[in-house]
């Protein structure tokens, strides 16, 4: 089966941008991050979105920016950590192509998680662990998990290639 649109699930740090841009490069596809789409549009960062003006806002803005990405083929997406939780971009996510799921450990999430406050949701350790957790169920649906804790990019890269049958 082959698919002409990539979408990287997972939670934050589970490397789907880098992932994505390595990704992108081997098809010689576009790479859309999310997130920076969203911070374009929007001309702030996603900390300041969720200081500003809430995770509401911000989430309806990221199903916004995920319905116009929704008409673009030959392209990989990479997803914010929350983007899958939704069940309308889950939706549209899985109809639209194929969906890899980056899945790491609670462990490997803390060791990448930049002290710069760039991350609202990994403030509070105790709400990181109930949020890693929950979000699991979500990412189980998509179609293809690949156990992205011990493996260098490229060999992620190439799990993701076999899948595609590229």
């Amino acid at each position: 089966m082959t698919f002409d649109k990539i979408y990287l699930v997972g939670f934050m740090t589970a490397g789907k941008t880098t992932v994505g841009r390595h990704l992108a490069q081997r098809l010689s596809w576009r790479l859309f991050d999310l997130d920076q789409e969203i911070e374009a549009r929007e001309r702030q960062t996603i900390a300041e979105l969720f200081s500003s003006r809430g995770e509401a806002y911000f989430r309806n803005v990221e199903r916004e920016v995920l319905a116009q990405l929704v008409s673009v083929r030959h392209a990989v997406v990479a997803t914010g950590g929350g983007t899958f939780v939704d069940p309308l971009n889950r939706a549209a996510i899985l109809a639209d192509g194929c969906s890899f799921w980056l899945d790491v450990t609670l462990n490997e999430v803390v060791a990448r998680l930049p002290p710069d406050g760039r991350r609202p949701l990994a403030a509070n350790r105790a709400q990181l662990e109930v949020l890693f957790t929950t979000r699991r169920s979500a990412y189980q649906q998509a179609h293809v998990r690949i156990d992205a804790s011990a493996l260098a990019v490229d060999a992620i890269v190439e799990q993701i290639l076999d899948r595609v049958g590229w």
